[in-house]
């Protein structure tokens, strides 16, 4: 039986301002895909009492019980789909959350240099910890599913998606079981009906893309606030774990620029 025949729930693992959402839009151009944004939101923010942008609206829109989230992501796919990408950030993970459920998922790790994520996520956000970003959690999800299949699980690195968006998920598709389709490459500019009720506070580059940008220089440690550089040092470690294990895209391809995400 083929891939494409055999139901496979995929969960990609990132931290906030990677390039997650384009990741979403980019599986959710399958034909065979169905896509889930960030279920595990709502059940964060009410255990946290963090307050994101659009707080009340994201409770409102899901289940606030993990377990209930749980349940229904290794449930059927929606819409009956072969491949379901489930879109999830790591710091949603609580440690009081389950982890057992995330044993029936193919589970895939999406990096990013964590001075550039945090340059970017002090944008949007003001006083918040390392575990925020997502780091620990993503390496113990990682520790978790490489103990499971005896290797490691799939890792991609956001500046190779950029800098080669053909080979590189060619590279992660055959790495989680599913055959590579070149819708992947581009899509419709918009907001989707399965974006997060928080798209208005997040998504506004995303919305105006139709593909993957060319990668440019990220933030580096020297560029970050003196705030912000106790966490960098932290989170480095971290990150250079996983990105121990990022794949190698085979091949290269090129593509235009205009309308593209990052």
């Amino acid at each position: 039986m083929s891939a494409e025949t055999v139901r496979i729930a995929i969960a990609m693992w990132s931290g906030p301002r990677n390039i997650s959402t384009a990741m979403m839009r980019s599986f959710g151009q399958r034909a065979d895909c169905a896509v889930t944004d960030e279920p595990l939101y709502a059940a964060y923010l009410v255990a946290t009492g963090l307050a994101h942008p659009m707080r009340e609206q994201v409770i409102a829109s899901q289940p606030t019980d993990w377990r209930e989230v749980a349940a229904a992501l290794v449930g059927p796919p929606p819409g009956g789909k072969a491949v379901w990408y489930q879109k999830h950030m790591t710091h949603h993970m609580l440690p009081d959350f389950g982890r057992d459920w995330t044993d029936r998922l193919v589970n895939a790790f999406l990096i990013r240099a964590p001075e550039a994520v945090l340059a970017s996520y002090a944008q949007k956000r003001e006083g918040f910890t390392l575990e925020e970003i997502g780091l620990p959690a993503q390496v113990e999800l990682f520790d978790r599913a490489a103990d499971r299949l005896g290797r490691a699980p799939p890792v991609v690195e956001a500046q190779d998606v950029l800098a080669n968006p053909e080979a590189t998920l060619a590279t992660l598709c055959a790495a989680v079981g599913v055959r590579f389709d070149p819708a992947m490459l581009s899509w419709p500019p918009g907001r989707r009906d399965s974006d997060g009720v928080w798209a208005p506070a997040w998504y506004q580059a995303v919305e105006a893309s139709t593909r993957f940008a060319p990668p440019r220089r990220e933030a580096g440690f020297a560029d970050l606030p003196d705030a912000l550089k106790p966490i960098a040092l932290a989170a480095r470690p971290f990150y250079d774990r996983l990105a121990a294990h990022r794949l190698a895209p085979i091949g290269s391809a090129q593509g235009k620029t205009r309308g593209a995400a990052r």
